[in-house]
């Protein structure tokens, strides 16, 4: 099933993006902060999501931050893969507000993304296990 509004297709993701991240350690309550840009290139059957940018925590000096993964596009969406391949979770483009989860043991990884305001997305990842319990808000727009 197609939706009207919002991204229907892998190729709809293709270009830069600004992105502002929030995290919040449940157990601590430390808050961190990302911003950066994010270039995906390819075409209509897969793309390369590459993230560059500065987190800032509390009392620390800030470091670069990169992420990559590959996307391939999926009859029901996006599969995303991490840079050497290995299944991440798949991003149900079919939904304006797709959820996914990853198991990384002993972690799970939970996503909840929101296209309601497309060209303008989410990502609210939830991470939960022995020793992490936090939250990451990932905002992202057109550069």
């Amino acid at each position: 099933m197609r939706r009207d509004l919002g991204p229907n297709r892998l190729i709809d993701f293709l270009g830069t993006w600004r992105f502002s991240r929030l995290i919040r350690d449940a157990r601590g309550a430390e808050i961190g902060q990302v911003t950066g840009i994010v270039t995906i290139t390819g075409d209509s059957a897969e793309a390369r999501y590459d993230e560059v940018g500065e987190m800032v925590l509390p009392g620390q000096t800030p470091l670069k931050a990169e992420r990559r993964y590959l996307w391939r596009a999926d009859p029901a969406g996006i599969a995303v893969s991490f840079d050497d391949g290995r299944p991440f979770h798949l991003i149900r483009l079919t939904q304006p507000e797709p959820e996914a989860e990853h198991w990384c043991d002993p972690d799970t990884y939970r996503v909840a993304y929101d296209f309601t305001l497309w060209p303008v997305w989410t990502a609210t990842w939830r991470v939960t296990g022995p020793r992490k319990d936090y939250v990451m808000v990932t905002a992202y727009e057109r550069a």
